[in-house]
C-alpha cells in the first residue's frame, strides 16, 4: 500500500484529532483573549477564535482540521502553530502530517528492517560500561552493543507483559515515551505498515497504550535518568541521553551510562562480563518474544 486512499484517509483522521486536542489544551485565557461571560461549550478554544488568532479565515482552518492540507503555505503553518502554542516537536508533528496528506512529501514504502551502518556499530560496541543502543521508529532495535541488548525492550514488552512494570519501576514515564515516540514516527511516515499494524495491535491489547495513543502527544525525553530493576542485576539508575542519527533517518542512538563509583556502576560491569544475559536464554522475558 503506497500513499493510497487508505492512508490519506488516516492521515486526514489524524490531523483533525490532532488540532482539536491541540485546540482543547489552550483555553481563551492563554491565548491572550478576552474574557467571555456565560458558558462555553468547548473546553478550549474554538475553531473561529483559533483562525482568528492566526489570521486566517475561519472556513480556511475548518478545512485545514479536516484534513484537506492543498497549498498550506509556512507561514500559515507558523501562524497555526503559534495560536495553538506548539512547541518545536509539535510544530514539527503538524509540518510531517499536512506535508504527507498535501502531497509534498511522499509516504517512504517500508520494505525492509533497518541495518545499522558498520561504521556506527563499531562506534557503538566501543562504548564499554556503556548501554548503547540504535532504535528505529518502532522502538525496534537496529543494533547494540551488548549491554544495549541487554536493557532493550520492545514497544509489546511494554504494554503486553505484566513485567515490565517490574522492570521500570517508573513505568507511566516509560510508556508515554513509548506511545509518543511511534506517535511522532506515525506522522513522519503515515505509509509504514508495520507501524500501523503495531499501534492497532497495542491499541487492540492495552487500554492504557489506548488512551496515550488517542492524546496524540509527541514529547519524547532526551534525556534523564531511567531506573531499572533488570532480572539479572537488580536495581540500575541510569542517566541517559539520546540523539537521532542525522545520516540514518529514523534511527536514533539512546546511551546510558552509570555514575562513577555508584552501585550501578558496579551492577553494569556484572551485566556486561555475563554478556547481558542469563546462560542459555537471550536475556528476554519468555512473553515478550514476538
Amino acid at each position: 500500500m503506497g500513499d493510497g486512499p487508505q492512508v490519506r484517509a488516516q492521515l486526514r483522521r489524524t490531523i483533525r484529532d490532532f488540532l482539536s486536542t491541540r485546540r482543547a489544551a489552550v483555553t481563551p485565557e492563554q491565548a491572550g483573549l478576552p474574557p467571555i461571560r456565560g458558558h462555553r461549550r468547548v473546553k478550549g478554544l474554538r475553531r473561529e477564535e483559533v483562525a482568528a488568532l492566526a489570521g486566517i479565515s475561519v472556513e480556511y482552518y475548518i478545512r485545514l482540521e479536516r484534513g484537506d492540507a492543498r497549498g498550506v503555505s509556512e507561514t500559515v503553518l507558523e501562524n497555526i502553530g503559534r495560536a495553538l502554542r506548539l512547541d518545536e516537536p509539535e510544530r514539527a508533528h503538524l509540518r510531517a502530517l499536512l506535508q504527507s496528506a498535501g502531497g509534498v512529501r511522499p509516504c517512504r514504502l517500508i520494505t525492509a528492517a533497518p541495518v545499522l551502518r558498520p561504521p556506527v556499530q563499531r562506534i557503538v560496541d566501543s562504548m564499554t560500561g556503556t548501554a548503547a543502543m540504535v532504535i528505529d521508529g518502532r522502538w525496534d532495535l537496529v543494533g547494540a552493543n551488548t549491554l544495549g541488548r541487554a536493557l532493550h525492550r520492545p514497544a509489546r514488552f511494554v504494554f503486553l507483559d505484566p513485567a515490565a512494570r517490574t522492570y521500570w519501576p517508573d513505568w507511566d514515564e516509560v510508556a508515554d515515551d513509548y506511545v509518543n515516540g511511534l506517535r511522532a514516527e506515525s506522522g513522519r511516515n503515515p505509509c509504514d505498515r508495520g507501524l500501523t499494524a503495531l499501534a492497532e495491535a497495542l491499541c487492540a491489547g492495552s487500554a492504557e497504550f489506548r488512551a496515550r495513543w488517542e492524546r496524540h502527544d509527541v514529547h519524547v525525553r532526551t534525556s534523564g535518568v531511567r531506573r531499572f530493576h533488570h532480572p539479572l542485576v537488580g536495581a540500575l539508575e541510569l542517566p541517559f541521553e539520546s540523539t537521532p542519527l542525522a545520516s540514518d533517518p529514523g534511527q536514533t542512538l539512546i546511551m546510558f551510562s552509570a555514575e562513577p563509583g555508584s552501585p550501578s556502576e558496579d551492577a553494569m560491569v556484572l551485566l556486561e562480563l555475563s554478556g547481558g544475559a542469563p546462560s542459555g536464554t537471550s536475556g528476554w522475558p519468555a512473553r515478550s518474544r514476538r
